[in-house]
This record gives structure tokens, sequence and C-alpha cells, in this order.
């Protein structure tokens, strides 16, 4: 068989690693017996995508390796057109615990797979590495034409709650705000949304500030008040006193700025695009600052997530109190648990102690300011609204388990989440299904709320 692999990456990413995996990942197929092609060396710039489009046509398949996360815009350009699925390999992550995510490639696969699924094309996925027996055997039978399969997805079948009460919740967020700053980041499919589409089902309107508006808000921010700000913070949060002060103080005139805005315009959320121009143009990252308006009770969202943001103020409005964005960053079948990450914007209030909710610097800028602290544990719920692929609406995907205790397994925010269905089969559909690669998590059960919720909007719900 002719298979063309071809390795993404990110540069912000351990690419020696990322190379080492993808070479591995290629001497296996070829001891498997394929005929491989496809560039050797990661592809991480618009000039390696276009040298690896050379390699797709004849080819009977094609598997791309998820060498390190990358956004979808390599997927978008070199398979749009594809009629046959791409076998997306992603890779567990191999750092040590408490250190940054090395890969971060299963959260690459995420969101490949939402890109070619809004864009009518076909993905699989196979999970694990080069050296797994399971990771051999799948790629044995896609070499003799038998792809993985893609999970059948499940309805929702449980109670509902009073529809009368949820629907005078659900009237609660019509005509509310969100803050939007900023664009999508580039590639990042999930990010963008439908405006009219958003009042529609949820009667919410979008208030938006580009980013260059922002920074002239931060620089404004007068000395007394970033001033104040540090001082509060640092009560809070005493490790802001180990980082660099310049961060620091930008970190607060980041805060003192979204929350003048937020109060301004009494916004009900504020979804921030926040890289590339935060860490590369400010100097600081905004994660700290987004969670400082979390614990003030305005739900935030890190890179301008607005449908993660409809997701937010929904559970928030049916009882769940704050919740948190984050990534499918890993799998552990053996233990039914999959590990939920992001940056460091939780709120402190979501910490598994609060009262060391460790500020520190980005895990991959290695500037301030952002949390690093495990999440807290107890029963979970797991919700996200987004594209109907079959439809013209929205979908509602929720799910459940218990967040365990443990140690901050990535820098950043992490919950080890055992699942209460089959953790393999909920990552192989969040990828093959199409759905965005940030889910909420909530530590209120609000399932028969969200059912009835989806009900009244006619929004069709898969749930694990």
């Amino acid at each position: 068989m002719n298979v063309t692999v071809i390795p993404t990456a990110r540069p912000t990413f351990a690419v020696d690693v990322a190379q080492e995996r993808a070479d591995q990942a290629r001497a296996l197929l070829t001891e498997l017996g394929a005929q491989v092609r496809g560039p050797e060396r990661l592809v991480m710039t618009p000039e390696d995508i276009e040298a690896a489009a050379q390699h797709l046509e004849g080819a009977d398949l094609v598997i791309n390796v998820c060498a390190s996360f990358s956004d979808a815009n390599p997927a978008l350009e070199l398979y749009a057109d594809l009629q046959t699925p791409v076998l997306l390999w992603a890779f567990r992550e191999p750092g040590p615990v408490g250190d940054r995510l090395w890969l971060n490639s299963l959260c690459g696969a995420n969101l490949f797979g939402h890109a070619l699924l809004r864009s009518g094309g076909e993905v699989r996925l196979v999970y694990g590495d080069p050296g797994e027996e399971q990771v051999r055997q799948s790629l044995t039978a896609a070499l003799n034409g038998d792809l993985p399969p893609a999970p059948a997805l499940p309805s929702a079948a449980g109670e509902r709650a009073d529809a009368e009460e949820v629907r005078a919740a659900m009237a609660s967020m019509r005509g509310r705000t969100i803050g939007v700053i900023g664009d999508p980041p580039p590639g990042f499919t999930p990010s963008e949304y439908d405006p009219d589409l958003l009042a529609q089902v949820f009667g919410l309107q979008v208030r938006s500030l580009t980013i260059d508006d922002a920074f002239t808000r931060v620089d404004a921010v007068a000395p007394g008040d970033q001033a104040r700000e540090v001082e509060a913070a640092s009560a809070a949060q005493p490790s802001l006193a180990d980082l660099d002060p310049t961060e620091v103080r930008t970190h607060a005139a980041i805060t003192v700025a979204l929350r003048e805005w937020s109060t301004a315009h009494d916004l009900a959320s504020v979804a921030v695009r926040c890289w590339p121009e935060f860490p590369t143009q400010v100097g600081t990252c905004p994660c700290s600052s987004l969670s400082r308006l979390a614990d003030d009770g305005v739900p935030t969202q890190c890179e301008r997530d607005v449908y993660g943001a409809a997701t937010m103020l929904t559970l928030q409005a049916l009882g769940a109190g704050m919740s948190y964005l984050v990534d499918t960053v890993d799998l552990d079948a053996e233990r039914n648990v999959v590990r939920f990450w992001h940056c460091g914007s939780a709120a402190t209030s979501l910490a598994a102690d609060p009262a060391n909710a460790t500020q520190s610097v980005h895990c991959n800028r290695k500037i301030g300011v952002a949390g690093n602290f495990p999440l807290r544990t107890g029963p979970v719920i797991m919700a996200r609204f987004t594209e109907d692929l079959g439809g013209e609406g929205l979908r509602l995907l929720v799910g459940s388990g218990e967040s365990l205790p443990g140690p901050n397994r990535f820098q950043g925010n992490t919950a080890d989440v055992r699942l209460d269905t089959d953790a393999t089969e909920f990552v192989h559909g969040l990828v093959t299904g199409g759905f965005p690669h940030h889910t909420v998590l909530a530590w209120t059960d609000v399932r028969p709320q969200l059912r009835a919720a989806a009900d009244l909007l006619n929004v069709p719900v898969i749930e694990w």
C-alpha cells in the first residue's frame, strides 16, 4: 500500500521529541510493509505544507502524524478536498509529572478532526506510541484497508428537569452580552462563530474590541489602579512575589483594563484572543487576568472561543456555578481516565486547594502570568455547544465523570477525570465526530437541566 505520512507540529512544543516520535512512526509503518512517502521532517511552515501536498496524489492511505499540537491550517490546506478519510495518529504525553505539555498531540488531532469534518471531510484516529501493540494492530488493519471505526454518537436518554424552571433560566440569558476581543487565532476553527445563530438560539449579543484597542486600554490604566490591583492580587495569590515584577505589573494592568471594560458594558462573559499578540507585543500572558475576572464571577474564555462562552453562560444560568474551558490532552485507557487541561486561566476558586492556587509563568512562553494548580476533585460534567454538522444549528455534547485527586500532571490547570462511560470511545468520538478541542468542565451536575434546555432550544444532544 502506498502510504503518505505527513508529520505536523508547532515550534512552541518539544520539537526534538516530536521529530523522534515521527521518525519512529515512519519506521513502524515501513516495518509493517507500507510503501511510505512524504516529508521526513516536521511540517511547520507554509512552505512545508506546500511541499507536503505534492506527496498526496496517488496515495492509498493518508496518515497525518500529529507529532505535536498544530493549528488546523495544515489540515485544511492539505486535506480539505481529499475524498478518503485521513487517519490521524496522536501520541501520549511523554514529559514528567508537573512539566509542561511536551507535545499536546491528542489536542492537535482533535482540532484537525473538527476542521475537516466541518469542511465535509472524514477522519479516523489511532492513539498511542509506536511501540504499543494495540497501535501496531490498528495500523496493520489500516494497511489492509480496515480503518479504525468511528464510534456511534450516543443521544441523551436521561431525565429532564422541570421545563418551566429551565425555560426561566434560559430566558435570563436573553439580552446579555459577551465581550469578544480580537479575531479567532489562526487555524482555530472552534473559535469561529455565527452571531445570528448566537442571538437566535440563546438571545446573546456580542460587543467586540480589537486587539489594538484592548492594548490601548491596558496602556491607559492609571498607575494607582495598577498598584492597587498588584496589591490585591498578591494578597490573594502570594506566589506572585516569585515572578518578574514587570510582568506582574503588566498582568495587573491587563486585569484592570478587562475588568473596567466588562463593568462598563455589563458583560456577562469575556472571550479573548490571548495569543500571539499578548505575549509577543505586551510581554505578558493574560491567563491569570482571565482567572481574576472569573473569580469576580465573570466567565472567561481563552482563544476567543465564543461558543465556549455560550456554553459556560448556559451552565451558569442552570445552576452549575463557575466552570472552566479545557483541552482534551491525554487518555489513560487502563484507568478509564481522560486528562483535561488548559494553560492556567482557571478561577482560583476551582483549584483543588484554592489557598495554594500557585501563579507561575506560561508553560510554553515562559513569561507570566498563568496559574499552575490542579483543578477541583469530585463529580464533574463536560458540556459543549458546537455546530450541528448534520443541520444548520447547534448540537450539545454532554458527559460526566469524577475528577480524581493527585498532582498537577501538566503545568497549567489539569483535571484527571475518570469517565462514567468508556474513555477510549469518548476520545475517539470527539475526534471522529468533529467536536471542538475545547469542552467545559463544571462541578455541579446539571445534566437534567441541560437536556431540558436542549429540548427547548431544539438542539440535539450527544451524551456519553
